[in-house]
């Protein structure tokens, strides 16, 4: 975000983003790095697994660990990922807890901020959506956050439109300890091509479907076969766990899975800039969830 002073000592460090469901992490982890490392979508608990997303502000390089949201899990792939989240901040150097100010300390980030206040972790505070309350509401839900969590700074921001983003970053620039990077420059995430294009299939999805569904399917790319003429033909499999799922998942005559399958592919054409023939197969197995296999692509503990 700031240009690097040549007599600056380089830094590099690891901020997890950790928060509630529906915080803004995702968008504020994309608008930290300035790219799209992590899906976003309006439905809670989108994000499964950790994300690293790579900055650089000024003479610091910044990995921002996008984690899922920590909620009271009630299934197993609930508890992994609430496992992912709490492992992804006590690896990391600084561990910035996002709020929904419009929320404000609900149930969920109470018990945050119960959890942070038994730990001798380093932690930020970040206020979201300040476009959208008071300055007043703000300045007492900080106050209030604070009384139940010391934390070593406050920031008010707005991760939808970037207010206040900028300060953020340069004070977490300012407090990852002395180092040599660990990413080349040019490096934006720790995601491999192959997830990261399931999870843009997976967003699409989100966005499609209402109710309990998305969250009963997963996304897997089965097959990455490059051209030489630059483009890529990629093959993905949608899981769900019934055949009722199936069809809603095809929509009418195949319509809802071709327009998931076209702004996919415009999607990953954008950010992988060449050619992508995207193909997408739907496919029932019962009680996904329950398979290890399932887990693994996404760096989970299936025994969380």
């Amino acid at each position: 975000m700031a240009d690097a002073d040549p007599e600056a000592p380089r830094r590099c460090g690891f901020v997890a983003v950790i928060g509630a469901p529906n915080a803004g992490k995702s968008t504020l982890t994309n608008r930290l790095v300035g790219a799209k490392v992590s899906i976003v979508t309006a439905k809670a608990q989108t994000t499964r697994h950790r994300v690293s997303g790579v900055a650089a502000c000024g003479a610091a390089q910044l990995v921002y660990v996008d984690t899922p949201g920590i909620f009271a899990p009630r299934r197993r792939l609930d508890r992994a990922m609430v496992a992912a989240a709490w492992t992804g901040a006590a690896d990391a150097d600084i561990r910035l807890l996002l709020i929904d100010a419009k929320r404000g300390l609900d149930d969920e980030a109470g018990r945050i901020l119960a959890a942070l206040a038994g730990t001798a972790a380093r932690r930020v505070l970040a206020l979201n959506k300040i476009d959208l309350v008071r300055r007043e509401a703000m300045l007492a839900l900080s106050r209030e956050a604070n009384a139940a969590c010391s934390f070593e700074a406050t920031f008010m921001i707005s991760a939808g439109t970037g207010d206040g983003v900028a300060d953020l970053a340069r004070h977490l620039a300012r407090a990852v300890p002395e180092g040599p990077w660990l990413y080349p420059e040019d490096q934006l995430s720790d995601m491999n091509d192959r997830l990261f294009a399931a999870e843009i299939t997976r967003e699409k999805l989100f966005e499609r479907l209402h109710q309990e569904l998305p969250y009963a399917l997963t996304v897997e790319t089965d097959d990455w076969q490059p051209f030489d003429d630059g483009s890529v033909r990629i093959q993905q499999t949608v899981f769900v766990e019934r055949d009722s799922q199936k069809g809603i998942v095809l929509g009418r005559q195949g319509a809802r899975i071709k327009a998931v399958r076209e702004q996919a592919a415009a999607d990953l054409e954008a950010m992988l800039e060449r050619r992508v023939h995207l193909f997408i197969f739907v496919k029932v197995r019962q009680k996904w969830g329950d398979d290890p296999e399932r887990f693994s692509p996404w760096g989970l503990d299936f025994n969380a």
